[in-house]
């Protein structure tokens, strides 16, 4: 009896429900399982796990008096040497041995050669460097032709009694070949900011205190007679002539100069040589590499080593995931100046790992970013902050309707509480026109770096800067924190890291150091390390700083995930 009660009440209440049952019902349970359904299917693992978040430097055991304890990558934990070089095998050597740590002599070697597997052997995977001219015209490079550049211009600068090499051009492969080749035939390099609209009087003062003797400089970038009578140690110049200025003759020095000046064009030193039979010099290992010098953007000039450009490019090609790394499908571009050190490096280690890169001379201080990747497809970029400050404002302000606002709440969303990268919705395509428009080919940008770099003029970038650039070019940003007295990057974000504090408007944090800098702070009359917090200026150290130990000159705080955030 009690079981025919039970099926009566049941019976009653289904009835009771399917009776009320209207269109509105229809829509409620239809919008229920519709969201049910949305957030079973569109799930999705974070790309990082958060423990890997919540604590992304090691710290020492023990701490000096007066100092914080000293923070590292998780890739050169404590009581391991920190990564100091590119584990370069000479043929012959033992797949068991450690290599040598390497020069810059031995990045244009791997290009040249291609890429190394494990076992020692040529993959074939060689990379490509690229000039782009415009929307239109794209050159590509033969490598042998570039080594042989490379040959001609050491040994014309070498033969001419110069020492000290002042590069003075604009991202281009007469740059990089300058490099190398100052590298290979024993010369210093030094790197002269690149600016066509700089008073001479700027240019005459950086080849002075840098004691130049040799410039090679891109045509019509300075009057050469006030240059000559303002600097009387100038002895060689070389001219790189662009297509449009090759039928005027650079070749002539003008009267009343003050003395003699061996004055030529990069394109006559290459073209009357022979075109083949050249070889760079035999690399001896046991000879004294000389320094590169590099003007930071506050005026300071720094002397850089072999070792610390090299340990440099070794902490950038261990910082990404593996899944990450510059590798042969990439196409690198530096939209950053080469004459800063931190896109160098970058773009050293884009040439080491075999990637092609493509140069522009529109790179700079802070460049337009879609009129830089017109007519190619990069697939990571390199760029200051005032570019991707432009980039930003522009981009908001054509994306400011209040239905994209809900959109861009929603990937918002995605990056910071989910901790994945926002997915192509049927709801965000139709505001993708609006978006920038980067390279040739929308959406195969993967990659963005951009460094904060200490004493320059700019405005940092906060966290909601990232996170929302991140959204509007659909590319993963590591932000890194830059000094002159180190070679590369102090410390930098990691690749995965989406989190903004909603609750600040202070400037996005440092990440943790690369595997070839430590750092620590130090207690000043301000700021101090207790044993809650960690605060005081800052000092880096390891083989990629200068001197093997400096003080950044800043003041920095140790957040609660082991980042680095200035104060």
């Amino acid at each position: 009896m009690g079981f025919d009660n039970v099926m009566l009440t049941l019976d009653e209440t289904v009835t009771d429900f399917f009776g009320q049952w209207d269109v509105y019902t229809t829509l409620i349970a239809g919008c229920l399982v519709t969201f049910f359904v949305y957030q079973v299917t569109s799930s999705r693992d974070p790309d990082a796990h958060p423990m890997l978040l919540a604590r992304q430097a090691q710290a020492s055991p023990v701490r000096q008096e007066g100092q914080s304890a000293v923070f590292r990558s998780h890739a050169a934990p404590h009581g391991m040497p920190l990564n100091s070089g590119l584990n370069v095998k000479d043929p012959g050597d033992s797949k068991w041995s450690r290599g040598r740590d390497g020069d810059l002599r031995d990045v244009w070697r791997r290009v040249v050669s291609g890429g190394i597997d494990r076992e020692g052997k040529e993959t074939g995977e060689k990379g490509r460097l690229l000039t782009v001219l415009g929307s239109e015209q794209i050159i590509d490079h033969d490598i042998t032709d570039i080594n042989r550049q490379i040959a001609l211009i050491g040994q014309h600068i070498k033969g001419n009694g110069g020492e000290n090499i002042a590069i003075y051009l604009p991202n281009s492969i007469e740059f990089l070949a300058t490099l190398f080749a100052c590298a290979f035939y024993d010369l210093t390099a030094i790197l002269v900011p690149y600016d066509q609209d700089q008073p001479v009087e700027s240019i005459i003062s950086l080849l002075g205190q840098s004691k130049a003797d040799t410039v090679v400089a891109a045509v019509g970038s300075f009057p050469f007679d006030v240059i000559k009578k303002s600097y009387p140690a100038l002895k060689q110049l070389i001219w790189v002539v662009d297509e449009g200025s090759k039928h005027m003759d650079w070749n002539e020095v003008p009267t009343g100069t003050g003395g003699p000046v061996n004055v030529s064009t990069w394109q006559e030193i290459v073209q009357d040589a022979p075109a083949t039979g050249l070889e760079l010099p035999s690399v001896d290992r046991k000879a004294e590499l000389k320094n590169i010098l590099a003007f930071w953007p506050s005026g300071e000039l720094v002397e850089y080593t072999h070792a610390n450009i090299i340990a440099g490019i070794a902490g950038q090609l261990s910082s990404l995931p593996a899944a990450h790394r510059i590798n042969h499908s990439d196409l690198f571009l530096p939209v950053d100046s080469l004459s800063t050190m931190y896109p160098l490096v970058l773009t050293l280690s884009a040439l080491y790992s075999n990637a092609p890169v493509a140069l522009n001379s529109v790179a700079g201080t802070s460049p337009d970013l879609v009129l830089a990747t017109q007519g190619i497809s990069p697939t990571i970029v390199v760029a200051s902050p005032g570019t991707l400050t432009k980039v930003l404002s522009e981009t908001a302000a054509k994306m400011s309707s209040p239905v994209y606002k809900i959109v861009h709440w929603f990937q918002t969303r995605s990056l910071i509480q989910q901790g994945v990268m926002p997915a192509s919705t049927m709801f965000s395509r139709p505001f993708d026109s609006l978006r920038p428009i980067i390279g040739s080919t929308p959406g195969k940008l993967r990659l963005i770096y951009v460094s904060e770099q200490i004493g320059a003029k700019s405005t940092p970038l906060t966290a909601k800067n990232l996170s929302d650039l991140r959204i509007y070019t659909g590319a993963r940003i590591i932000y890194s924190l830059a000094s002159s007295k180190v070679a590369g990057a102090v410390t930098q974000t990691g690749v995965y890291d989406y989190r903004v504090d909603e609750n600040s408007e202070q400037n996005a944090h440092f990440g943790a150091p690369v595997s070839s800098v430590e750092f620590f702070l130090k207690d000043t009359k301000d700021h101090k390390t207790t044993d809650e917090s960690s605060r005081g200026e800052i000092y880096a150290r390891g083989p990629a700083v200068v001197g093997g130990e400096a003080s950044l000159g800043v003041n920095g705080r140790i957040a609660e995930d082991s980042t680095l955030v200035l104060l």
